[in-house]
């Protein structure tokens, strides 16, 4: 056991005595020790309830015959971090949850490793440190909220951001958006559409990482606290049959985990993500990848923002085995950390809800949620929610209106200085640019709130899970390393066709030469992590991960 090196022979009598004043017996000396890596604190409300699920993960530890030690790891809500300077923290927090893991993993030298998390960095950032451990790992995610009510509708937290947006147009009260906010989250859990948060869970449930039923279980059902009972028992399992995070984390099962991304529509952020945790398991990814997986994936879950249904809808349709089982004929088997490969979870689960998760011969639409665009706006490509964009936007050319930052693009959208048919270019926001490539959920939603249809955003930052409409994120390379949406002039034709993955910029190459001569990188000054972060972090088509 990795664990015997902290209290094996006479030489660690020192370690021995201090595992001694934390109570550890004779008997448990002997047996395999186990870290739990636990998010919880009071300020996200996705982990206001992780110390109930940690407690059942020790019983389960303990019942299976193992030691728990339990720690803790920071985690940012993206939500209340979003707008304003705290949500250039979020990205480069996943590194420091994924160093944080491995450096008490290493130092402690666990056996194994349950990780608890929910949302939107947390998630990712324990995968990647499973990965990079590599030792017998489980992710137990939190679980989703249940939807806010009001007036007869289901509400989430995208229907507030939108709203902010419809008081700026003068078509809703500010009283009545007091009303809503009080109304649309009623308690814990992550956000409660298919937003990054809820996708990283699918995705670590589609990869293998995750015990069968976790991801769309609701945080507030006991089958959580069972699930998480079990993942539990199953890590001493994992410990016994030495099966670590490489053995789950593979090729085919990341594979797996981007179709059932493209089937559920899911965040433009899980392409970040993945190509991260594929990094630290040393598996090839590309955004090539995403791509051809795309292509032949449809889209058969029509879910929120883009579509009307919330995590528990998925939940009760059969989550994600259900979606395994409509995509068993393109999926490849793989291991799981159930114990049980991915054939047979799509074989032994009833698909509850037609209506939730469609056939594959009646989609939502005929290829993934997401697509991935090149050209000379984006030379090493951009993302988009494909599932999220209107057919009438498929196709589009424009003027470009350029702001330097989102806040600047904000001022001007609420101010109405944003004209239908403009192509709003939000730079300087990418990894280095932002730095930390914030996410920009407010002038997103801000535009729906205030009615534009014929409005594309193109931006080197990122978009939250809960953006809907024509928004392109990601632009690599970004404009801070001199990328040639740092060369784009306002009024400049932006040429976007997502039927064809293109994204360009319509001035020839001489004038764009001409241009790049004369660029240079924004004046700024950075202290701290972002200083840090800013001189370390690789591009977004990477990514974006510390270099």
């Amino acid at each position: 056991m990795r664990s015997d090196a902290i209290k094996k022979g006479y030489p660690r009598a020192p370690n021995r005595s201090l595992l001694r004043s934390l109570g550890v017996s004779d008997q448990e000396m002997d047996l395999p020790f186990i870290g739990i890596a636990n998010a919880w604190n009071d300020i996200v409300p996705g982990h206001t309830h992780l110390r109930n699920l940690s407690q059942k993960v020790r019983e389960g530890i303990a019942a299976g015959g193992g030691v728990p030690f339990e720690f803790g790891v920071i985690g940012i809500c993206d939500g209340i971090a979003m707008g304003h300077q705290g949500m250039r923290y979020s990205l480069p927090s996943r590194e420091n949850i994924a160093d944080s893991v491995e450096l008490m993993a290493e130092a402690h030298r666990f056996d194994g490793i349950v990780c608890i998390g929910t949302c939107d960095k947390i998630v990712p950032g324990m995968l990647m440190a499973a990965a990079r451990l590599d030792i017998p790992a489980i992710m137990l995610t939190g679980g989703p909220m249940m939807p806010g009510y009001l007036q007869g509708k289901d509400l989430s937290l995208v229907d507030v951001f939108e709203a902010v947006g419809k008081v700026a147009a003068g078509t809703v009260p500010e009283e009545a958006l007091c009303t809503l906010e009080c109304a649309a989250m009623p308690g814990c859990g992550s956000c409660q559409g298919l937003y990054t948060a809820n996708t990283m869970a699918c995705m670590s449930e589609a990869m293998g990482m995750s015990i069968v039923g976790s991801a769309a279980m609701p945080a507030v059902e006991a089958g959580k606290l069972r699930i998480a009972r079990e993942t539990g028992l199953r890590i001493m399992d994992l410990v016994r049959s030495g099966i670590t995070a490489t053995d789950i984390i593979t090729e085919k099962s990341l594979r797996n985990a981007i179709r059932v991304d493209m089937a559920l529509g899911g965040s433009t952020n899980t392409v970040l993500h993945l190509m991260a945790i594929a990094r630290e398991a040393g598996v090839p990814l590309n955004l090539e990848t995403f791509n051809s997986i795309s292509d032949t994936t449809p889209h058969i879950c029509h879910m929120q923002p883009a579509g009307p249904h919330a995590m528990v809808a998925l939940h009760r349709a059969g989550g994600i085995p259900a979606v395994f089982q409509r995509l068993i004929d393109s999926l490849e088997d793989a291991e799981t950390v159930s114990g049980k490969t991915v054939y047979q979870i799509a074989e032994e689960i009833q698909l509850l809800d037609e209506s939730i998760i469609q056939p594959i011969t009646d989609p939502v639409h005929t290829s993934g949620g997401l697509r991935i665009l090149s050209g000379s706006l984006a030379p090493n490509g951009a993302v988009v929610k494909y599932a999220a964009v209107h057919e009438s936007m498929w196709k589009h050319k424009g003027p470009a209106r350029v702001f330097d930052g989102e806040e600047l693009a904000m001022k001007a959208i609420l101010g109405r200085e944003i004209q239908e048919g403009d192509i709003v270019i939000i730079r300087y926001e990418g990894p280095r640019g932002g730095p930390g490539m914030p996410e920009m959920l407010a002038p997103t939603s801000a535009l729906m709130g205030l009615g534009y249809q014929k409005v594309v955003l193109i931006t080197d930052g990122r978009f939250s899970g809960g953006t809907r409409g024509p928004c392109i994120g990601h632009v690599a390379p970004e404009a801070e390393v001199g990328g040639p949406i740092a060369l784009v002039r306002d009024g400049d034709e932006i040429i976007v066709d997502i039927t064809t993955k293109r994204l360009d910029i319509n001035v020839d190459e001489a004038e764009l030469d001409r241009r790049r001569s004369m660029w240079r990188p924004k004046a700024r000054t950075l202290k701290g992590v972002l200083a840090r972060y800013a001189r370390t972090v690789g591009q977004a088509d990477s990514g974006a991960v510390e270099l």
